[in-house]
C-alpha cells in the first residue's frame, strides 16, 4: 500500500476491532483501543484512518504482527493467516463507543 491514502482505502485499512479480555482491560484502563488492521498498513495511514471513520484525535499507534498458528484437522496440519494488530491510544478525553445503546 502506498504512502498517500486515497478516501476509498480508508475502510479497508481497519478490519475490525479486536475484543479480548486483554483488550477490554486496556481501554478502560489506559484510554488504548485494539484493531485488526491490513498486514500492509503503516502506523501513519493506522492513525488516520482512525481519526476519520470515528473522529476522534489519536495520541499514538503501536502495531504488533501476529503469527499464525498451528492447527490440525483430523490428518491435515496447516496454519492460520498472520495478521497485524494496532493499539491506538486515544487523546485526553476521546472515546469511541462500539455499543450504541441506540436501536
Amino acid at each position: 500500500m502506498s504512502q498517500v491514502i486515497r478516501h476509498d482505502q480508508i475502510r479497508t485499512i481497519i478490519i475490525a476491532p479486536h475484543v479480548s479480555e486483554k483488550t477490554t482491560d486496556l481501554s478502560q484502563k489506559h484510554g488504548q483501543i485494539a484493531f485488526k488492521v491490513r498486514p500492509d498498513s503503516n502506523k501513519k495511514q493506522i492513525k488516520k484512518a482512525v481519526e476519520e471513520m470515528f473522529s476522534v484525535k489519536v495520541a499514538s499507534v503501536k502495531t504488533v504482527s501476529v503469527k499464525g498458528k498451528k492447527k490440525k484437522r483430523g490428518l491435515k496440519i496447516g496454519t492460520t493467516k498472520n495478521w497485524k494488530k494496532a493499539y491506538v491510544t486515544l487523546a485526553e478525553g476521546q472515546n469511541i463507543d462500539f455499543m450504541n445503546n441506540e436501536v
